[in-house]
């Protein structure tokens, strides 16, 4: 099996007018993951000719299954064609693993991984691939402040790009084998702003690439997985449906066949009404194969099975038959909502993104959250919530897209907040909202949302009901990420309906350090067994040097002391050197720490550095699953 995952460090930091931000390209071995260098490379096992095309001889075969994924940054849409992705073994065989080129929208997956193709291939060890990108529809866009500005992708002499190839290379130690009837595990992962410099000066804006791409076994980080495809199969005795993939909206093309699990607490909507468990797949079963689906759920990693949440079907597929829209309530009347960040997904054309769209609801628009919710009204549409909404495009141009879902469907997705803590009482919890899904609050209109002028949410003094969830009462003043849903419109308070709640000791912070194109030969004040002792007042630290701690940014250089980046105590760990093209890959740190001591050995330097993990602001150690260092050849 092959995630194919694209993340991002760090961000742009509007406050300045130029932002660089890491370059890095990383490209990993794949099975043991236990440090870097040569050993004996394994040979293919021996196995009865493969022909995948063939029935008598396809059993003989292995499966790859490619899903794609993000991380957060400022990206708000990077659409471009993906023509190739192949794998290699060490005497020169290629194999495809795309069946067709496809566009993609890298900026869409923040919050989850998508299957983009399951592909029967040869037994063997895979020890190489290349991915190549075509940029020449390219769709561009960056956040700027509170508003969206359109960017040309070039190269590093500042050349538009056009098409791409990206090696993707494993190391001698740790390489893909794929066996006979089982699935391997592979992510290859690529870091949208860990891989540009952007530049906000310029209209439009340039974001400069310089590729990133890491490469691991099992994927360090954990997301839901979301499959879209043809429905094949239903297998109501299994709890389980079988789909031909299409990822992304694709409308053409087999992209390969998934098993999907469903439980009796699956909700599914197919064709506009909705079922759980046992009489979804029914209801699946009866609407054909053919039929386009849609699943959201998790991954078991070890039994290599992917258990649906949510299914949609039919019609209730957004762009399938009628229009849709997919992002962010940032204001509302009684029947106009203003939908900001917005994915547009039209019958028969590409999806493309439009930075506000409005949108009409009415009496008969149906509104769903879950199941166990039932039928609402447009009343709890409020603002913030994340909405996919399908209806009719009305007007649609350079300037405005309005869509009509007076005889449409809304359906409300868990929301995502950021910001810090004011007070915390029992079953409620006050925040000064900094962003929702991590859009700037300064955004969004609150005008409405209260039983009153003088209830309407203020985002200094923001209310999220927590129930039986509790915080330290420490948490004063830390941040905090909130999942949920906007109370309704016109209810509050409380503003919010807190169904998880992250606070400071779990936020995921993200460590990202620039120092010039030149790099500097001392990084760091020490490098051990405790840690990497990061040089905050170095002066050849360039625009990029902070942490970012979700809804607040930390400038390292203006700390008191100098900061630890140590490795966390428990759980996967990842370890990347980059020097041109020759890699290395650790999950052991002490092995990092040496390779990464001889390699800064006075005339060597550190172009750019990333860590991923936990920041603690009171000792001012980061403590990092993930850390990459970029070095520049003497």
């Amino acid at each position: 099996m092959i995630f194919f995952a694209d993340r991002r460090t760090g961000g742009i930091n509007t406050r300045t007018s130029r932002t660089w931000v890491a370059l890095l390209l990383v490209v990993a071995s794949l099975t043991g993951c236990s440090g870097g260098g040569s050993t004996t490379q394994p040979a293919d096992p021996v196995v009865t000719a493969c022909n995948p095309a063939d029935p008598s001889t396809a059993a003989e075969c292995g499966t790859v299954l490619i899903g794609l994924t993000d991380a957060d940054g400022d990206f708000l849409s990077y659409t471009v064609d993906v023509l190739s992705l192949t794998l290699h073994k060490a005497n020169g065989t290629v194999v495809e693993t795309l069946p067709r080129s496809t566009r993609i929208d890298f900026a869409n997956y923040v919050d989850l991984t998508e299957f983009i193709s399951a592909k029967t291939i040869p037994p063997g060890t895979y020890v190489a691939g290349s991915i190549r990108l075509d940029y020449s529809n390219a769709e561009v866009v960056v956040a700027a402040g509170g508003e969206s500005r359109p960017a040309t992708v070039v190269d590093a002499h500042g050349n538009v790009l056009t098409q791409t190839e990206m090696k993707i290379d494993l190391s001698d130690r740790e390489q893909l084998l794929v066996t006979r009837g089982r699935t391997a595990l592979l992510t290859v992962d690529f870091d949208l702003a860990a891989s540009h410099t952007v530049d906000l000066l310029p209209t439009p804006a340039l974001a400069t690439a310089e590729p990133f791409i890491v490469a691991e076994v099992d994927p360090v980080d954990h997301k839901d997985i979301r499959v879209r495809g043809l429905l094949d199969s239903v297998n109501e005795a299994a709890m389980s449906y079988t789909v031909r993939l299409r990822p992304f909206h694709d409308r053409d093309g087999d992209f390969g066949r998934v098993e999907v699990k469903v439980t009796r607490d699956t909700e599914f909507e197919v064709n506009g009404d909705v079922f759980s468990g046992s009489e979804g797949l029914r209801a699946l079963h009866a609407s054909g194969p053919g039929t386009p689906t849609v699943a959201r759920g998790t991954l078991n990693v070890l039994q290599r099975e992917f258990t649906a949440r949510l299914v949609l079907a039919g019609s209730s597929v957004p762009g399938l038959d009628r229009d849709a829209v997919h992002g962010n309530v940032i204001s509302r009347s009684a029947t106009k909502l203003v939908i900001r960040g917005a994915t547009i997904l039209r019958p028969q054309r590409d999806a493309y993104f439009h930075d506000d769209v409005v949108v009409t609801v009415g009496p008969d628009t149906k509104v769903w959250k879950s199941i166990r919710d039932g039928a609402l009204d447009i009343s709890a549409i409020s603002i913030g919530q994340q909405v996919t909404v399908r209806g009719e495009v009305t007007v649609s141009d350079d300037e405005r897209v309005h869509l009509d879902a007076t005889n449409g469907a809304v359906r409300l997705h868990i929301t995502h907040l950021s910001g810090l803590v004011n007070a915390i009482v029992p079953g409620q919890t006050e925040i000064t909202l900094q962003s929702i899904d991590r859009r700037r609050v300064e955004i969004f209109d609150f005008a409405g949302t209260g039983t009153s002028t003088e209830t309407d949410a203020d985002p200094d003094n923001y209310e999220i009901a927590t129930g039986n969830m509790l915080l330290n009462i420490d948490n004063t003043g830390q941040p905090v990420v909130v999942y949920g849903f906007p109370n309704s419109f016109g209810a509050a308070p409380p503003d919010f309906e807190g169904l998880t709640i992250v606070d400071f000791s779990d936020v995921q912070s993200v460590l990202g350090v620039g120092w010039g194109t030149s790099g500097t030969i001392a990084p760091y004040l020490s490098i051990g067994s405790d840690g990497l002792l990061l040089n905050n007042q170095n002066p050849d630290i360039d625009q990029r040097h902070h942490i970012k701690q979700d809804p607040v940014l930390i400038d390292l250089t203006g700390l008191d002391s100098n900061t630890l980046i140590a490795p966390r105590e428990s759980g996967r760990k990842l370890f990347i050197i980059k020097t041109g093209d020759s890699v290395q890959l650790y999950s052991d740190f002490d092995d990092f720490v040496n390779a990464l001591t001889l390699e800064l050995d006075g005339s060597t330097t550190a172009r750019s550095m990333f860590a991923r993990g936990h920041y603690d602001g009171d000792s001012n150690v980061f403590s990092a699953y993930k850390i990459g260092v970029y070095l520049l050849e003497p």
